[in-house]
């Protein structure tokens, strides 16, 4: 499954434990009619995938649900679930196509003045 939105907090990485378990959390904003604030978790080595990113900007997230069954002191059954994230990919907003060569600026080159109108007309009809 995948998720898309703009990052609005990425966590500091906690260590639990004395195995060293490290988890990571990265909270988005979800860009639709009702938006909703979405916490990941990328855990172990996954921790590392979020060093480059920042609020602000745009990302989609592959997850995978989980869930666990929990079993209190007085017997009871208690569910949980996590959403965790296992790639992480910046989106660009710009959506500018990638086989096109970057366009310089105007100021680069210089006005053609000296074009004579008859002299231009190169149309073979």
């Amino acid at each position: 499954m995948e998720i898309q939105g703009k990052i609005k907090l990425v966590g500091e990485t906690q260590t639990f434990g004395s195995n060293g378990f490290r988890k990571r959390e990265v909270v988005i904003t979800t860009e639709e009619q009702y938006p909703q604030d979405i916490m990941v978790e990328f855990v172990q080595d996954k921790t590392d995938l979020l060093n480059t990113f920042q609020p602000g900007q745009q990302v989609k997230i592959s997850i995978n649900l989980k869930g666990r069954e929990w079993i209190n002191p007085q017997g009871e059954a208690k569910y949980f679930n996590s959403i965790q994230g296992w790639r992480i990919e910046k989106l660009d907003t710009a959506a500018a196509p990638t086989n096109m060569p970057p366009v310089p600026p105007a100021d680069a080159f210089e006005p053609a003045n000296d074009l004579n109108e008859e002299e231009h007309d190169d149309l073979p009809f």
